[in-house]
């Protein structure tokens, strides 16, 4: 992909929704672009963290205790509270179809964090919103 569809895929991406073109810009130049084939696993439950996910295409069936908890499709972001917590994985994530990814790796990931504030910020607000749907009857 041209690195300016790469950056318009990544503007579709509702984490990367609100980032000015010069911080979308560090993003795809951090983010790794592969195709995987369906059945591939991205990432296993109770496994150490290394990367983060963007589904440009395809869809990812997402399963926590052996039960599918979510199909995740273009848009959706994967693996990043695992790296913000620097903890396991807390479900495992398999491709049902072909799909085309964004990847950035844990040293990326950081970077971007420590280097774009807006990106810090639109991960936490990520993190933050995904925690309150887990625990929809707590007061936040």
């Amino acid at each position: 992909m041209a690195a300016d569809g790469k950056i318009e895929a990544l503007r579709s991406v509702s984490l990367f929704g609100d980032l000015r073109q010069r911080d979308l810009e560090q993003v795809a130049q951090l983010a790794d672009e592969v195709d995987l084939p369906a059945g591939h696993v991205l990432m296993r439950e109770g496994d150490n963290a290394s990367q983060m996910f963007i589904i440009a295409s395809g869809e990812a069936r997402v399963e926590r205790g052996g039960r599918e908890v979510a199909r995740l499709g273009p848009g959706s972001v994967l693996g990043e509270m695992a790296l913000v917590a620097e903890g396991p994985r807390s479900a495992t994530a398999t491709l049902t179809q072909p799909g085309r990814l964004f990847v950035l790796a844990h040293r990326e990931f950081h970077s971007l964090m420590d280097d774009v504030p807006a990106v810090r910020d639109c991960v936490m607000n990520e993190v933050a919103r995904r925690l309150r749907e887990l625990e929809p009857e707590k007061a936040h």
